[in-house]
C-alpha cells in the first residue's frame, strides 16, 4: 500500500474537501471472488467511477459489523449510481477474511475489505486515532476526476447510516451533469434544486415552493 505524492502542492498534507486525492493502492479482501487482491484509486478512476471509502475502528467489533451490513444493503444503489465501494480498517487482509466468514452480520457483504494496517491512509484522511492506532468512523466521497467531495467523521460510538450515504451519493451524482445548480436540505432525486444567482437572495422559500 502506497500514496503516491510527488506534489506537496497538489496533494496536502491531509484530504481536504474540494481538492484532489491523490493515488493510492491497498492490499483487501474480496468478498465476491473469495480471494485478496487490490484497490487502486487509479484505475477506479480510469473506468470512470466514484469512490466511496467507507473506515471503521476495527474488526470482530460490535457496532462495526451493524455499520458494515448496513452499507451491504445499500451497495447494488451505490453500485448503480457509478460507485466502488471500499471498507477499511487498520486490520490485515487475513483478519478480515476471518471476520466476513465467521461474523453473520457480513453475510451479504460484497465490496472490498482494504486492509491498511500501517495507518497511512487513515492518517491522509484524518481518521488516525494516535492513541489507539485504529480508524474512527470515516465516510469519504471522491468523484470521477479525483476531488473530494463529501467528508463525514464520527466517533467510535455512533454508527453512521447508509440511507444518508445513498442520499449524498445521489445528490453529488446529480451535480456533476448539472454543476450549475445546487441540492437543498433533504434533496432526493426528482426534488426541486436551486440555481445560485443574484435573483435567489432572500428568495429561497419561493423558489422550492412556487
Amino acid at each position: 500500500m502506497s500514496i503516491e505524492n510527488n506534489n506537496e502542492e497538489l496533494f496536502p498534507e491531509f484530504a481536504k474537501v474540494g481538492q484532489p486525492v491523490p493515488e493510492f493502492k491497498m492490499e483487501s479482501f474480496d468478498p465476491t471472488e473469495g480471494g485478496f487482491n487490490e484497490v487502486d484509486l487509479g484505475a477506479i478512476r480510469k473506468e470512470g467511477k466514484w469512490a466511496i471509502l467507507f473506515f471503521y475502528p476495527a474488526d470482530f467489533t460490535f457496532v462495526c459489523p451493524t455499520e458494515l451490513a448496513d452499507l451491504a444493503a445499500k451497495h447494488k444503489e451505490l453500485t448503480d449510481l457509478g460507485a466502488e465501494v471500499i471498507s477499511v480498517s487498520t486490520d490485515t487482509k487475513f483478519t478480515h477474511l476471518a471476520w466476513k466468514n465467521d461474523e453473520r452480520l457480513l453475510a451479504d457483504v460484497k465490496y472490498k475489505m482494504a486492509a491498511d494496517p500501517t495507518g497511512e491512509v487513515s492518517r491522509f484522511f484524518d481518521v488516525w486515532d494516535y492513541d489507539t492506532g485504529l480508524a474512527l468512523r470515516g465516510t469519504f466521497i471522491i468523484n470521477p476526476e479525483g476531488l473530494l467531495v463529501s467528508s463525514e467523521i464520527n466517533f467510535y460510538n455512533v454508527g453512521r447510516n447508509a440511507d444518508e450515504l445513498t442520499r449524498k451519493m445521489e445528490a453529488n451524482h446529480y451535480l456533476k451533469d448539472h454543476p450549475e445548480e445546487a441540492c437543498p436540505a433533504k434533496w432526493t432525486p426528482g426534488g426541486k434544486t436551486l440555481t445560485p444567482s443574484e435573483k435567489l437572495v432572500g428568495n429561497v422559500y419561493e423558489a422550492l415552493n412556487d
